[in-house]
């Protein structure tokens, strides 16, 4: 077992550890459990996020051990990074990493659990969601933040961005932080950010306006690209969908 602690939970890794060795019958289910397996724990009367990933295939197996670092490890060393940028993510506690000879097994990711008002999934899903424009426009400048850091959130999709309302202005906490760049990003790359993140075009239109400011730039330009990209998003989906039907029949 590797284990890395930030310096501030080193006190607490044997009730940590406990965590650990117990996770598969103890601590509360949390989120989607479709990929990765997430719990909850109380640490301390601080409630704790503990991210079980999946134990990789055979390649990966290999290449996590010796060729690539770990989701978890990756998570834990991005959160660092974006902390140090001044940039909103649960803060990180520790990662562990199990291996068996020569295979990578199973890894843990552990940060502080943030309890947010809402993701931008419930933005795409509700239109008259309460302050919807503001808090799109407030995303919208969160992202540039990230883009003026040289921050590729490669994961930039709807549920990885944690929103939290504090008085009348809107926090962002990203999540789900192993796929990430960090490298200067051309208005092509900026703009393709923004691809997983809706299909409507009312939602496109405002925060293509709210970039467009950002960067100083002609909004309806700014709008095309944002919808090209997305529809070319959207079509690559499609076809990986339709060749999956195909390889399974």
């Amino acid at each position: 077992m590797i284990k890395h602690f930030h310096k501030k939970y080193l006190p607490q890794q044997e009730k940590v550890d406990v965590f650990i060795d117990t996770f598969s019958t103890s601590g509360k289910l949390f989120g989607n459990q479709k990929r990765n397996s997430i719990k909850l724990f109380e640490l301390d009367s601080q409630i704790i996020n503990i991210k079980s990933f999946k134990v990789p295939n055979m390649f990966n197996k290999i290449a996590y051990r010796f060729l690539r670092k770990s989701k978890a490890q990756r998570s834990f060393e991005y959160a660092m990074k974006l902390l140090d940028l001044g940039i909103g993510t649960p803060h990180p506690i520790a990662y562990y990493e199990f291996t068996n000879g020569i295979f990578f097994g199973k890894s843990f990711y552990l940060s502080e659990h943030v309890d947010c008002d809402l993701t931008y999934r419930e933005l795409n899903r509700d239109l008259n969601y309460p302050d919807h424009e503001n808090i799109l426009r407030a995303f919208t400048k969160f992202t540039f933040t990230l883009h003026e850091n040289n921050v590729c959130f490669l994961d930039h999709s709807p549920g990885n961005t944690l929103i939290k309302k504090e008085g009348d202005n809107y926090k962002f906490y990203l999540v789900d932080l192993n796929r990430m760049q960090f490298k200067s990003m051309s208005f092509s790359e900026r703009i393709q950010n923004f691809a997983r993140l809706t299909d409507k075009e009312s939602i496109i239109k405002i925060m293509s306006d709210e970039y467009a400011k950002c960067i100083d730039a002609d909004s309806s330009m700014v709008f095309e690209k944002m919808r090209q990209y997305t529809l070319e998003f959207r079509e690559r989906i499609k076809r990986k969908k339709r060749f999956k039907k195909i390889v399974k029949f």
